[in-house]
């Protein structure tokens, strides 16, 4: 079996697919979140902090030199980490409430008795089924 067919049945197996649907929308959940704090959430918080743009706050180790392009600003950009921060907390929480939702669905899943056997049946059928049966075998 040559390595390009190995590699073909692995990539088409259904883990591999789910894995990368999985990223795909983990990648479009990652916009929303972000979308979520940067222009719902820290809006406010800024309005309550004094106008305040957490993604501009930052220490400035060595100021802009404007006179030479040789020398940038460095900078802890502390602001930029607490929205990244924010974002992460939200997702933990969603992935959070979906593992939880998942746990809950097996354990219901676990509790539930498996349906019951048919009750035997009543003196009248068991009767009924025998004579069935000798006419069958009479004909």
């Amino acid at each position: 079996m040559g390595l390009f067919q190995e590699f073909r049945e692995f990539a088409v197996r259904g883990n591999v697919v789910d894995l990368a649907v999985g990223v795909i929308i983990g990648a479009a959940f990652n916009g929303i979140v972000k979308s979520l704090v940067d222009q719902i959430i820290m809006p406010p918080i800024g309005l309550l902090t004094g106008g305040v743009d957490f993604a501009e706050l930052q220490w400035v180790l060595r100021p802009e030199d404007p006179s030479t392009e040789a020398v940038e600003q460095v900078a802890i950009q502390y602001g930029a980490f607490a929205n990244t921060l924010v974002q992460f907390l939200i997702v933990a929480f969603v992935v959070f409430l979906l593992v939880k939702g998942i746990n809950n669905m097996r354990r219901k899943q676990a509790e539930d008795p498996q349906p019951a056997a048919p009750p035997a049946p009543t003196p009248s059928e068991a009767l009924l089924t025998e004579i069935r049966d000798l006419l069958k075998s009479k004909a």
